[in-house]
């Protein structure tokens, strides 16, 4: 059973600073989330451009951060269901909005010491950009009203790739770091087989997934944040991963 985080106030960290945290608790309500208030029009135009020049996206569902706050226990928040329309426009309107985009990061690593992230495909809304297999959290990942992040990531890793995390060895202990109201929380799960290996599964996914959310894996070997087009989130976390190994 979860037990909930007793809040002691601390001040957040900068942005882009990776933080270890011991525990995260994300409560789910049901009430609007503030975003959407008086914006119901914007949400509808501007949902109206994003499928004119992208007609593959889908208006599904996904969870938003309302209020979120950090203590010495951990990171703690609620969580309002909105329409990815919605999260869209909220994603043009930062910073100067409320509310957090809260995602779990499984950093996938090889044993021959690579990092293993995906390009995504041209029709999503990242079209691009490269980042290690991860998505939005939504109601499949909430139980009795509380999120379960680590299902999340176990999911969405499945899905995106075709490997199973529960076959990795989780590092103990997660990290976070913020940057520009995204808040991503990661941990390393390492993997017994080659970076080859890896990737040869993931492109064997690939053939037979009807998502086609993806268009290639890469093993990434260090942390130069020009290497891909890394989702701003990637570098930090790379840097973080790579000198740890070296320190």
């Amino acid at each position: 059973m979860n037990r909930s985080i007793e809040e002691t106030p601390a001040a957040w960290p900068p942005e882009g600073a990776i933080f270890p945290i011991e525990r995260i608790e994300i409560r789910v309500s049901r009430a609007p989330h503030p975003f959407i208030a008086g914006r119901e029009g914007a949400i509808r135009d501007n949902w109206r451009t994003e499928i004119a020049a992208n007609p593959a996206l889908f208006d599904g569902q996904m969870l938003l951060q309302g209020d979120v706050s950090i203590s010495e226990a951990g990171i703690r928040t609620t969580a309002h269901p909105v329409s990815f329309s919605t999260f869209l426009l909220w994603r043009k309107s930062r910073p100067n909005v409320v509310g957090h985009h809260l995602f779990g990061l499984p950093v996938i690593v090889s044993s021959d010491g690579a990092v293993i992230a995906i390009r995504m495909s041209q029709h999503t809304a990242n079209p691009g950009k490269v980042y290690c297999a991860a998505g939005s959290l939504d109601e499949n990942d909430v139980v009795d009203g509380i999120c379960d992040l680590e299902a999340n990531m176990v999911r969405e890793v499945a899905e995106e790739t075709g490997l199973d995390l529960r076959r990795a060895v989780a590092d103990p202990g997660l990290h976070a770091l913020h940057l520009d109201r995204i808040i991503t929380i990661f941990r390393p799960y390492r993997f017994a087989a080659t970076a080859a290996e890896l990737l040869a599964v993931i492109d064997c996914h690939m053939r037979t997934d009807a998502e086609q959310e993806i268009d290639g894996a890469v093993a990434i070997f260090d942390s130069d944040p020009a290497r891909h087009a890394y989702a701003a989130f990637m570098p930090p976390v790379l840097a973080w991963l790579f000198d740890k190994r070296q320190g």
